[in-house]
């Protein structure tokens, strides 16, 4: 089995590494191209948001603040600046973070239903 955190940064199928998660942005295929595996009940709901949210406010309001000290710029520049960095990092990030939770997810699921079967 794969490294957990190998599997959902790349975007692969939790059970064999191999095949792609997503069928559309965020969407999870129903089931892996590679192995065959069952992915329709793997879902991470609105867990990964959270986290990419409060990690890509804590970076652009760091660099912000930074910024305002340093330079003083007028506010448009910062609308400007931060508000496109924002929300490419969490597009950038959105992705990844819900492959990672499935990971996760997928892997101690996987645990629970050999310790009982």
């Amino acid at each position: 089995m794969p490294s957990s955190w190998m599997v959902g940064l790349s975007c692969k199928c939790p059970a064999c590494g191999r095949g792609p998660l997503f069928s559309g942005f965020l969407s999870v295929r129903t089931r892996c191209r590679v192995c065959d595996t069952d992915l329709s009940g793997q879902d991470s709901g609105d867990g990964p948001a959270p986290f990419v949210v409060f990690l890509v406010g804590a970076i652009v309001v760091s660099l912000a603040l930074a910024t305002e000290v340093r330079y003083e710029p007028p506010v448009w520049l910062h609308l400007v600046l931060w508000l496109p960095l924002a929300i490419a990092l969490v597009l950038a990030l959105l992705r990844p973070a819900k492959a990672l939770m499935i990971a996760f997810q997928y892997k101690h699921r996987r645990a629970d239903f050999q310790r009982d079967g």
